[in-house]
Formats: structure tokens, C-alpha cells, sequence
């Protein structure tokens, strides 16, 4: 059983531009089930510095960071882990006494999830974004044995350098561009002002095989909604949430949970 809340709990938190309630209901989910003394909190903030600042200096365990935090923070915090090192973006900061270690969690999960949809890895890609979670899931896929894909980004200089950096092509309209695997790593979609955007067009999404949208609020975005309709294979941002939240879970803890246990936890993270 799950210890009250006193002066020895550990608090962790996540920072994002629109915080949701997922992160907070999978963690505290799991602090109860396992009997931790832990708390989760999302927060969000004008002032990055300031909040990491505040990390360090009351012993915040661990903290998830969301868009559009993901780059910013580097400069804030004291090493990163190799993969969130070679990508430059982080989703994830564990505090060991002042020691503020960046992690991209994202990556791992992006990757688990890209090698188990039985696409074949030489089968070419159309990957929509250029920002934080467009460059985990780049270096995912290419890790995962992907090379044949296009970034279709707007931004001039993001994508071209984002396509340069992973051997991809780069387009900034979708015009002449199809796929039999559309991954959708930008806001559009998102919960806010490009919440009714579709992040492909119904051409490319029936000619695809498997959509991916890591978009996780909402969990069905109008790219999903538009390939469940067209019976297309579909990779959640829900799925991508619940492996990435566990290994923030095991990072911060130490502390691995049986399946049964996650599943339960991402169940009753989606009713919230």
C-alpha cells in the first residue's frame, strides 16, 4: 500500500505547453499499485530556466518534458544519455542529488513500436514534421532499419536538416508524395488550434499500409479517425505514451512492473 504523502515522498512532474492528464494518471497509478512513495504533477510554465532551475533545487525526482520544451531545456541541464545526445531533444530529465541527466524515452518507444509493425524495413516512409519528436522518430526509424523515407516539413531550415542529418528526403507540400507507411510527428492533430487538421491527405492515406501518429491528445486524431475508416493498420500515440511513460516509470524508480500492471495503469490513464 501506497505510503500518505509525507516529507520523505519523492515528487516527479512533467512540463509541456498543454499539459494533460495521462502522464499524471499512468504514473500515480502505478506509485499506488506498487506501493511507492512517490507523486506526480504536470505543470506548465513561461519561465523554462526558472522551472528547471526549481528541478534541481528541491529534488524534483524526475520530469517529462513536452513540446515545446524538448530543445530548450538541453542548455539547462548537466549531460544527456547517448541517444538523447545524438538527437539533441529530450522528453526527459532524472535528478540524482543536482544532477539533471537528459533522456529521450520517445526514441526507444518510437523504435519498439516501428520494428513490430511488420512493415518491410526497405518499404519507404513519409515521416510530417521537423521539430523535437520529428527528430526521435527519425533517428528510431533509422536505427530500426528504415532508410527510405521523405520529411515533409514546411520549415526551410529544419527540414532539409533534419533529412540531411538521417540520409532522407526532404519536401515542404505534400504534392506527388505517397507511402505505404505515413508517420505523423507534428501538431497537427494536436489538442488546440490545429486539433481539426488531417496530417495527410485521404490520397496518401489510402494508399498507405500502416499509419502512425504520435499524436497522444487526442487519443483519435482525424489522421486516425481518417485511417481506421480506410482500414488501414494503425500506431497510436497512445501506444507510443504508454512505452514511453514506462521507461520514464523505470528511470525515475528503479522499479519495473509486471505487464498486467502496465496495462491496468494505461487503462485507467485513458479514462482521465
Amino acid at each position: 500500500m501506497k505510503p500518505p504523502i509525507g516529507r520523505d515522498t519523492r515528487l516527479c512532474m512533467s512540463l509541456s505547453a498543454r499539459p494533460g492528464n495521462f502522464g499524471s494518471r499512468f504514473q500515480n497509478h502505478l506509485y499506488e499499485a506498487l506501493g511507492l512513495d512517490y507523486v506526480y504533477k504536470s505543470f506548465t510554465t513561461q519561465n523554462l530556466p526558472a522551472a528547471i532551475g526549481g528541478i534541481r533545487a528541491l529534488g524534483i525526482r524526475g520530469c517529462a518534458i513536452s513540446m515545446p520544451f524538448k530543445e530548450a531545456v538541453i542548455p539547462l541541464i548537466d549531460t544527456l544519455e547517448a541517444s538523447a545526445r545524438a538527437i539533441r531533444s529530450i522528453n526527459t530529465i532524472v535528478n540524482d542529488d543536482g544532477r539533471l541527466t537528459g533522456y529521450n524515452t520517445d526514441y526507444s518507444a518510437v523504435r519498439t513500436l516501428a520494428e513490430q509493425s511488420g512493415l518491410d524495413r526497405a518499404a519507404p516512409f513519409i515521416l510530417r514534421g521537423s521539430g523535437g519528436m520529428a527528430k526521435a522518430v527519425a533517428a528510431a526509424l533509422r536505427d530500426g532499419g528504415f532508410h527510405n523515407g521523405t520529411i515533409l516539413a514546411r520549415n526551410a531550415q529544419s527540414g532539409p536538416a533534419l533529412a540531411a542529418r538521417y540520409g532522407l528526403r526532404w519536401q515542404a507540400a505534400s504534392e506527388g508524395l505517397s507511402a505505404p507507411f505515413l508517420i505523423n510527428a507534428s501538431p497537427l492533430g494536436m489538442a488546440g488550434a490545429d486539433e481539426a487538421v488531417l496530417a495527410f491527405t485521404p490520397a496518401q492515406i489510402a494508399a498507405a499500409a500502416v499509419v502512425f501518429d504520435v499524436v497522444a491528445v487526442p487519443l483519435e486524431t482525424p489522421l486516425l479517425a481518417a485511417a481506421r475508416a480506410a482500414g488501414k493498420r494503425l500506431i497510436t500515440g497512445g501506444d507510443v505514451a504508454v512505452l514511453q511513460a514506462l521507461a520514464q516509470f523505470e528511470l525515475y524508480t528503479g522499479v519495473t512492473p509486471t505487464p498486467a500492471q502496465v496495462e491496468q495503469a494505461a487503462a485507467f490513464a485513458r479514462t482521465g
